[in-house]
């Protein structure tokens, strides 16, 4: 049965289902970085993410002390120690001493070894490991166990990422090169919207269709001509290029196409009554445009910002084109593309460094998120 607003119980029970769907796809894998992040570099090889609020079980392998470790007490020659690393609260539940038989012996037995002698290896990680002879050679003897684990969550990995691995140095960087060339493309793209959209001047159709027709000329395309007229022009002037301005311009002009377009949809359907007013009353142009234009035009510059700035914090292209490869300029995701390279084995790491990459343009949607929907419907309803 149909309700008041004309749609059926099923038809809004199957969006809210739909909506409910995309949800959990994009948070569970948001939820899983997260959670690995925080775990035992040791607990996130032996187990997936879902089984981190568990105890765990894992097989590992470890050596005893030499002979150089050795005592004597009571005419025999020990050798003590554990096999667990400090701050280690594993409960081994059983060893062995062939890679076939890993769990030959029960934890807390002792077990027979060659020659008279014996070895015990107790649900702590500790070992005795007892000979009737002086013991000789350089390498202890192997020894292979299973043990279970209790959950174990660490901050750790957060401080080695963001203050051993350069990580918060580029963290920083991406930031300076996101917010201006964020914020740089929204201030022209107003102007030049509201102008588009209401301004009556020679070849303002032309325009509105070269900026329509830039909106599909892919970026790698463009990239090399403009990198060339980029160099030109610093050469000409004897400035460095691989600066900040330099990246800020080239992603204001990659943006500018599609923020004009945007803006100028929304900002052309505006109710034309309020602009004849405001002219009635003898507003200019420019006061017009800061008074009553912006302040009604704020859902879709929130939307374009979400748009530009994570296009901006994800970028790796145009970063690494035009901008340098030094500690005090490499931004976040091609220092993360370096660990990739030679750290590509430490998940922790990994993981840390991918949660610092995606915690920003998280704050910055869910904090404009209740304009985003607005902006993106923005001229597709005229005012009445």
């Amino acid at each position: 049965m149909a309700g008041s607003t004309g749609k059926s119980f099923i038809g809004r029970f199957g969006v809210h289902l739909a909506v409910l769907v995309f949800v959990v796809i994009w948070t569970i894998p948001t939820l899983g970085i997260l959670v690995s992040s925080l775990r035992d570099k040791d607990q996130i090889i032996a187990s997936g993410w879902w089984n981190s609020f568990s105890t765990s079980s894992q097989t590992g392998a470890g050596r005893l002390g030499t002979a150089a470790d050795q005592v004597e007490k009571d005419g025999k020659f020990l050798i003590m120690g554990n096999l667990f690393e400090a701050g280690n609260a594993a409960t081994l539940s059983a060893f062995g001493v062939r890679s076939q038989e890993p769990t030959k012996y029960e934890a807390g037995s002792v077990a027979e070894l060659n020659d008279g002698v014996t070895l015990q290896v107790n649900e702590d990680g500790s070992y005795v490991l007892t000979s009737p002879v002086k013991l000789e050679g350089t390498r202890g003897q192997r020894v292979y166990y299973a043990a279970s684990t209790p959950p174990r969550f660490t901050t750790e990995n957060y401080q080695t990422v963001l203050f051993s691995e350069g990580i918060g140095r580029s963290f920083m960087n991406s930031l300076t090169v996101t917010i201006p060339a964020t914020v740089i493309p929204i201030l022209i793209a107003a102007f030049a919207a509201y102008a588009l959209a209401w301004m009556r001047f020679p070849g303002r159709a032309l325009l509105i269709a070269v900026i329509i027709g830039l909106l599909v000329v892919p970026l790698q395309m463009s990239l090399i001509p403009l990198l060339k007229l980029y160099n030109g022009v610093g050469v000409f002037f004897g400035v460095p290029v691989k600066t900040y301005l330099g990246i800020w311009l080239a992603h204001t002009g990659f943006g500018l196409p599609f923020a004009i377009y945007l803006l100028r949809s929304y900002i052309a359907g505006l109710p034309r009554e309020i602009m004849e007013s405001a002219r009635i009353d003898g507003a200019s142009d420019f006061e017009i445009f800061v008074k009553i234009v912006l302040p009604l035009s704020f859902p879709v510059l929130a939307s374009f910002a979400i748009f530009q700035f994570l296009w901006v914090w994800n970028d790796l292209l145009v970063a690494m084109v035009f901008l340098g490869t030094e500690a005090d300029q490499i931004v976040l995701t091609a220092k993360l593309n370096a660990l990739l390279g030679s750290r590509g084995g430490d998940w922790e790491i990994l993981t840390t460094s991918a949660f610092v990459t995606i915690i920003v343009p998280l704050i910055v949607f869910f904090s404009l998120q209740r304009y985003f929907v607005r902006g993106l419907l923005a001229g597709s309803v005229k005012g009445g």
